[in-house]
């Protein structure tokens, strides 16, 4: 690997790691759209919550994401892959379920209980700008951990097999 497309894989971490400071720690809202690219997409699995356009991602940070972040969310990073064109992220996220949070259990009333769960990001980007976010959350575990029927679970999509 050349140096160059070492430094560039740096800067994919260092944008990723801005975004995720920005909207999860500081709760900046401009901050964390400063880092995405003209058209990103976020998406989070498998609640299918999230949004495309820069628009779209600008209103589901403000209205979902921020006023509905745990006090006490926390992460802690397992493992990181990158490359050129994404970076992955393994993290365990934990927090105390004391509000509604739509972006990641949709309809599902505070249950104050604690959750420590795992989630899988695979971040896309153009250029050094974040692209994509696909963020795939241990729902059953999560759902398990909080004491949530099936009823948060997503709804199947397509016809019965």
């Amino acid at each position: 690997m050349t140096t160059s497309i070492a430094k560039f894989m740096r800067d994919l971490e260092q944008a990723w790691d801005t975004h995720q400071q920005a909207l999860l720690r500081r709760r900046d809202l401009a901050a964390a759209l400063a880092s995405l690219a003209t058209e990103p997409a976020v998406t989070h699995i498998p609640a299918m919550t999230g949004a495309t356009g820069r628009q779209a991602v600008e209103h589901f940070y403000a209205d979902q994401v921020l006023p509905h972040l745990p006090d006490d969310l926390e992460l802690r990073r397992i493992s990181r892959t990158v490359d050129r064109w994404r970076l992955v992220d393994e993290t365990t996220v934990s927090f105390t379920h004391d509000r509604e949070l739509p972006w990641l259990l949709p309809g599902a009333e505070p249950t104050f209980r604690r959750a420590e769960v795992l989630a899988i990001a695979v971040v896309g980007f153009d250029r050094t700008r974040i692209r994509s976010q696909r963020v795939l959350w241990d729902h059953a575990t999560l759902a398990a951990q909080l004491g949530l029927g099936t009823a948060t679970a997503p709804a199947a999509t397509g016809p019965a097999r």
